[in-house]
């Protein structure tokens, strides 16, 4: 029997899924699947194992079976699954959310820049579960821990847009399986210093924990540290100086989109961690820099929104699409920019 855990699924989504692979022996009797899986992995509940079955999240070489299925010599299981984690109860908070859209098994949420998804260290409370507790009392939490139930992935704190998490343990599996599969669409919008060179671009390199400071992420191109990871980008807007781009994620790495434009030369307008929050690019004088200065203090935090998210409904299998306008903050700047730009053409 061999594990592996196959890590980060969106860009700031890692360690939400762990991946499991056991194999039957050449003499295996035919036995249940679950029952042949809780002989195998102890630690994982007969609940756990259930959910996952009924969800389609474990394969018998490669194919979906049936709760009854029994187990074959030389058969090869798969499991995916929403990551166990036992750390701490949170406490329901009673916090505004910007709801999209909400039915039996899953919500959307428009995240504002500023709230931290999940508790952690240093945010034991006034995060978006805290806030998700107190709307919906029974929140999945078996397969996903106490500390993050139903949340199937994550932004960043200071970036803004929309989420979806799980509301019943069959659609947090489901869910986790697709943004494992990399089938969830997700588009962003980001504001990006300097002129890129091509309309469109595609960036490759692997993304890990940096070796000077551990609490940024760099790209090692030569792959020999980090993981994989793809970051489609299209311009939408050339502002002189800065530019605005739609990002389309193929993997989902933390800080993905900031770290993959800086390492091409275009960091995040505005990004405190990856250089984004100092004048670039532009010239010396104190006007455009005063310009530049009160642009910062109206977006502090890096210029990304998740603008648009797509996903198949766990249960009606539909397809379903959300979008998100701008808000206040990038659009109050992106304006800021329209005169400037225009005025310097004229």
């Amino acid at each position: 029997m061999t594990s592996e855990e196959l890590g980060n699924i969106e860009e700031e989504e890692q360690d939400l899924v762990e991946h499991f692979r056991v194999v039957a022996d050449e003499g295996q009797k035919p036995v249940r699947i679950d029952k042949f899986l809780n002989d195998r992995l102890p630690k994982m509940s007969r609940n756990r194992i259930q959910d996952g079955l009924k969800s389609g999240n474990i394969l018998v070489n490669d194919v979906q079976v049936k709760p009854n299925y029994k187990i074959r010599p030389a058969d090869e299981v798969t499991l995916v699954l929403a990551e166990e984690k036992q750390e701490f109860k949170v406490v329901p908070e009673e916090i505004p959310l910007d709801i999209v859209y909400e039915d039996d098994e899953l919500i959307v949420i428009n995240k504002p820049a500023g709230l931290v998804v999940h508790p952690g260290s240093g945010n034991k409370s006034g995060t978006l579960v805290n806030g998700l507790l107190y709307h919906i009392q029974n929140l999945p939490t078996g397969s996903n821990g106490l500390d993050r139930p139903g949340i199937v992935h994550r932004i960043d704190k200071l970036t803004s847009g929309l989420m979806v998490a799980a509301k019943t343990d069959f659609s947090l599996n489901n869910l986790a399986m697709q943004f494992f599969h990399r089938t969830i669409n997700r588009k962003y919008i980001a504001f990006v210093w300097g002129d890129p060179a091509e309309d469109e671009g595609r960036i490759e390199g692997h993304i890990g924990r940096s070796l000077k400071n551990r609490k940024l992420m760099t790209v090692f191109p030569d792959g020999e540290y980090g993981k994989p990871a793809i970051t489609n980008y299209k311009v939408i807007e050339r502002l002189g100086y800065i530019t605005m781009v739609e990002c389309k994620l193929e993997t989902g790495r933390t800080h993905q989109i900031r770290v993959h434009m800086a390492h091409i030369g275009h960091p995040l307008f505005g990004d405190p961690e990856y250089g984004g929050d100092k004048i670039l690019k532009g010239t010396t004088f104190n006007k455009y820099k005063q310009f530049v200065q009160n642009c910062f203090q109206i977006l502090p935090r890096q210029a990304l929104h998740a603008r648009s998210l797509a996903f198949e409904h766990p249960t009606t299998k539909e397809l379903m699409k959300f979008e998100s306008e701008l808000p206040d903050d990038m659009q109050t700047v992106l304006e800021k920019w329209h005169v400037y730009t225009s005025s310097r053409n004229t």
